[in-house]
């Protein structure tokens, strides 16, 4: 077979996963955590609900976008598959799915956690001093705040809210009006705890283990709102909605109002997906369904609550620390003192949570008390409430500096905070840049200028996570801080591109989206090709969340097929099948799945014994090479770079208790020990020596 008719097999669509059904399925890899007896219970238990948040996210983002794209009526992606097609695959899915987490509940973690003297009780297991104390805590606590509807043609079907807890009633009798009672809706605010401590056998509330859903309180209790008429069933339900703002960046004057307008009515938008008690009457759900213009493979019915993730409560609620993660404390260097003297005198790198993120705090607060400072440039995508940052910056631009940030609206699920945040910043007298039109700014930078004698000096911080002190503990990340005057040069022409819309820049070590970054990963892709073809070794090891951008995959592929040893841990999505023979038979796929999670953005070329390494805040994915403003970075301390090398692939790639592999048919298989061979964790051994 010549060249070319290679490279057009390579455009097959059977080669390509779909990517939302990829990402779909990397929820059973979260979930095989709460089956595992070998991970603490309460953990279990939050990894349930991790996978049913996630579940959530999935509807209200990728399926809403299917659903948006069966209504336009798409062609199909890359894959073959046509939208229409897709969505039901998707139901069919999300299906398996949600049997396997009500079973997992039920039918493994429920009993265990009662075996631990934690009991969530179901109505028929509540005591009668339990049921009346519930009785009163509805007519006292939860009552007063409801206001159920009666549906009749001056009532018509209500709006109901993105994911907010409902429960329709099925009604007998007349009211005060003489109105024939048919159907109501309750609403539950949200204001109301979803996860209700009641007393133990002791009476005692405050020390009880004893938890019930408030959807089991509002259902047992219903019938106090409608005295006078009788309630022949009352089944929660709950409907998700597409959540994908979509605001025509080239159609408005101003972004930040036209995305406060948009804010307003998300809660609101097209539904994808109903979840109801599998009890209640067919027409019931048929009704439901034509009101939330819904197929029938759309409803999810369901034997418990339908906010099985609103359980996440009692995981804080329970103070059990031998049914948790044993705790650590990170790693903090001893350079704290003089941040500026520690980084000019070579570069920091930090690996979250391993590291603690209190350098970078403490390098934002010194910038921000130095008189020296005279500039600070940052990219906020995700700060997080009361972000500690946010309040350096605000002082430093009290205290002088020309501080300017670059506040992405557009993050998702973090838009209100955001506008919340560039609000903030510009009444501190921060200037507040919005990024580029049509490209989300992702990149992680942060530029400090200082007057160092008859000079200034360019320091810099970049990394593969979000400026937020919350998901540095939980998610694993790569922080460089450095001097190098090259790095500190394409830092504040990129800022300067940022704010002052310039033209493309051609930079000295950094890979920027999306105008070099994902040609630079095609050039390096084939330049590990033409070795492994003049026989020379040549070799990829890459770390990511999702891989599915198809010319990067193709470039895989034909790497693969010239003799390239690759290595690729994709957390989730992944669009690539390996260890097809002829075409990806070198290509191994992993997704490590652990305590922490998988967030680092890692890839070594092995360059015929030169290697270069970059960390970046780009996955392989079409939308941060061509349509975000990303960079990549290099690691050039010969040290550090192996540092990254050993913790950030090497280690993933011995794991054999949380890493799964995947296969050339597209399913995972969990990695295990071989015979003989010790069990290794790349995440826990990595906290070895961090543990008091």
């Amino acid at each position: 077979m010549n060249a070319e008719s290679d490279h057009a097999r390579l455009r097959d669509p059977a080669l390509y996963a779909n990517r939302e059904l990829s990402q779909l399925d990397f929820n059973f890899r979260v979930l095989a955590q709460a089956q595992d007896p070998s991970v603490p219970l309460l953990e279990r238990l939050r990894y349930l609900c991790i996978s049913c948040t996630n579940l959530d996210e999935f509807f209200e983002i990728r399926g809403g976008a299917v659903r948006h794209a069966v209504e336009l009526n798409l062609p199909a992606g890359v894959d073959g598959i046509d939208p229409a097609l897709l969505l039901n695959k998707i139901h069919e899915r999300a299906a398996e799915l949600v049997e396997a987490q009500y079973r997992c509940f039920y039918d493994e973690l429920r009993p265990a956690l009662a075996d631990e003297g934690i009991r969530l009780l179901q109505r028929e297991q509540w005591t009668p001093a339990q049921r009346e104390w519930l009785r009163r805590y509805f007519v006292e606590e939860i009552m007063p705040v409801l206001s159920p509807l009666g549906l009749d043609p001056a009532h018509p079907f209500p709006k109901i809210l993105n994911k907010s807890l409902n429960v329709v009633v099925l009604l007998e009798g007349r009211d005060a009006f003489g109105r024939e009672g048919h159907l109501a809706i309750v609403r539950a605010p949200r204001s109301l705890p979803r996860i209700i401590r009641v007393p133990g056998l002791d009476g005692d509330a405050d020390a009880s283990l004893d938890f019930v859903f408030l959807s089991s309180v509002l259902s047992a209790f219903v019938d106090e709102l409608f005295p006078g008429m009788t309630v022949k069933g009352a089944y929660q339900f709950r409907v998700t909605r597409n959540s994908e703002l979509i605001v025509d960046e080239d159609d408005v004057d101003n972004l930040a109002l036209a995305l406060r307008d948009e804010l307003l009515g998300r809660g609101y938008l097209r539904a994808v997906r109903l979840e109801i008690d599998e009890r209640c009457p067919q027409d019931i759900v048929d009704g439901l369904l034509a009101n939330f213009d819904l197929p029938p493979n759309a409803v999810y019915k369901i034997n418990g609550p339908v906010n099985l993730n609103r359980v996440i409560q009692v995981y804080d609620l329970v103070k059990r620390p031998d049914l948790k993660f044993r705790p650590f404390t990170p790693r903090l260097p001893r350079e704290m003192e003089g941040m500026f003297d520690a980084i000019r005198q070579g570069d920091l790198l930090l690996h979250h949570p391993f590291d603690a993120f209190t350098p970078l705090l403490e390098l934002i607060r010194q910038a921000a008390e130095d008189p020296d400072v005279l500039a600070i440039k940052q990219t906020l995508y995700r700060a997080g409430k009361d972000s500690p940052i946010v309040e350096h910056l605000i002082q430093a631009a009290r205290n002088g500096k020309d501080v300017t940030v670059v506040v992405e609206l557009r993050a998702r699920f973090d838009e209100e905070a955001n506008l919340g945040l560039a609000d903030r910043l510009q009444d501190a007298g921060v200037q507040v840049v919005y990024g580029v039109v049509g490209y989300k700014t992702h990149a992680k930078m942060l530029l400090i200028v200082r007057r160092e004698g008859n000079a200034l000096r360019r320091y810099v911080h970049l990394g593969t996570g979000n400026y937020h002190s919350g998901t540095a503990r939980a998610y694993t990340d790569f922080s460089l801080m450095t001097a190098d005057p090259a790095i500190g040069q394409d830092v504040h022409l990129i800022f300067q591109q940022l704010s002052g819309l310039a033209a493309p820049l051609k930079l000295q070590r950094l890979l920027q989206s999306p105008f070099t970054l994902h040609q630079g990963v095609l050039d390096r892709i084939a330049r590990e090709a033409a070795h492994a073809r003049a026989g020379k070794p040549g070799r990829i090891v890459a770390k990511m969340n999702a891989l599915n951008e198809a010319s990067v995959v193709r470039a895989l592929y034909e790497a693969s097929q010239a003799g390239v040893e690759i290595d690729l841990v994709v957390r989730g999505a992944c669009a690539l099948r390996p260890g097809i023979p002829g075409v990806s038979e070198h290509i191994r796929v992993r997704s490590v799945v652990g305590r922490f999670l998988e967030h680092h953005r890692v890839w070594w070329f092995g360059n015929d014994g030169t290697p270069e390494l970059f960390c970046s805040s780009a996955d392989w994915l079409e939308r941060n090479l061509l349509r975000r403003v990303e960079i990549a970075f290099p690691v050039l301390d010969p040290l550090l770079a192996h540092r990254v090398h050993r913790e950030g692939l090497l280690n993933y790639l011995a794991d054999n208790q949380n890493a799964w592999e995947l296969h050339a048919d597209g399913h995972y298989e969990r990695c295990r020990p071989a015979a003989g061979e010790a069990a290794f964790s790349a995440q826990l051994s990595l906290l070895e020596d961090l543990y008091a």
